[in-house]
């Protein structure tokens, strides 16, 4: 007669009565995360007046288009600044982490002498900067890049916070994997594409979607050196669009009753909520993607016996 025995380990009473707290906690939280999103979906879909009457809601009141309408008003002006965007966080996001790796792992060498030296200079920048002023005259006067892409694409590429975070990871790389490799004949070059990139994934995907983030958010270096409407990138043209029509709204109140009426009417408050929705919906869609790198374990113990 045989036994069937059972390899699962019993759950007791108290792990079971944690794992509830913590789903209920956790639960909470992610919910009162998820409302504000809920009500900001839900006014960009409600009329001006209903939300200027009411404030926001979870539900839409009094369904409307408007806003969406105004800002769609010139489709093909929205998608050239939705390209310009895509472009500019595209390359940029490459770029960035192809010199700041790049940065990070000569820094993380013991047998580069002057490693220290530049360390320090790197450190230096994040305490103290020459301001806007000198910046401003470097990009226009000096580089000549007002009204050009790289006035956009430049400024963001390096950032001395994410060579900290991508430092710290290939420090953690053992120096005798990279000394086998260099045995087996591979050069530095071959080194970091074939073994470092390959190890540090999770802090590639940390950095890129910071950088991603930085030149997807970006709307101030528009601000000081894009005057070319066809070269907007979609947060400053959006942010242009919101200014001008509450100076509209602005001039309608301040004219006649029937002009003051027609102001209320203006999508201002569902404009915003609108403009959220279109801003952050292709990079929220896109940070699943990125997601599964931010729980994988880093593995550097592929080390020769």
């Amino acid at each position: 007669m045989t036994t069937k025995h059972s390899n699962k380990i019993k759950t007791g009473s108290d792990v079971i009565a944690l794992n509830i707290i913590a789903y209920v906690l956790l639960g909470t939280i992610a919910l009162f995360c998820l409302v504000p999103f809920i009500m900001i979906v839900s006014g960009s879909f409600s009329s001006e007046a209903a939300i200027t009457k009411n404030g926001f809601s979870i539900l839409p009141q009094d369904f409307s288009l408007e806003a969406y309408k105004s800002v769609f008003k010139d489709p093909i002006v929205v998608f050239r600044a939705y390209a310009t965007t895509i472009g500019l966080t595209v390359v940029g996001t490459v770029v960035g982490l192809l010199v700041q790796t790049m940065t990070a792992y000569v820094l993380s060498r013991k047998d580069f002498g002057w490693r220290n030296g530049f360390s320090f200079f790197f450190y230096f920048t994040t305490l103290f900067s020459g301001g806007l002023v000198p910046y401003y005259i470097l990009i226009t006067q000096t580089l000549h890049l007002r009204n050009n892409y790289l006035a956009l694409l430049l400024p963001l590429i390096f950032s001395v916070y994410n060579l900290l975070i991508m430092k710290s990871y290939i420090v953690g790389i053992p120096d005798s994997l990279i000394e086998a490799a260099k045995i087996d004949g591979c050069g530095e070059f071959r080194i970091l594409f074939k073994i470092i990139f390959p190890l540090i994934k999770p802090a590639l995907a940390t950095v890129g979607l910071f950088i991603a983030l930085a030149y997807w958010n970006d709307w101030y270096n528009a601000m000081l050196y894009i005057e070319d409407k066809t070269k907007y990138p979609l947060q400053y043209f959006l942010y242009q669009q919101i200014n001008n029509i509450e100076a509209y709204k602005k001039l309608l109140s301040n004219s006649a009753a029937s002009s003051a009426a027609q102001a209320v009417n203006l999508p201002t408050q569902s404009l915003k909520m609108a403009l959220t929705i279109v801003v952050t919906g292709p990079i929220v869609l896109a940070y699943p993607i990125v997601q599964k790198y931010f729980v994988q374990g880093i593995t550097i113990g592929a080390v020769k016996g």
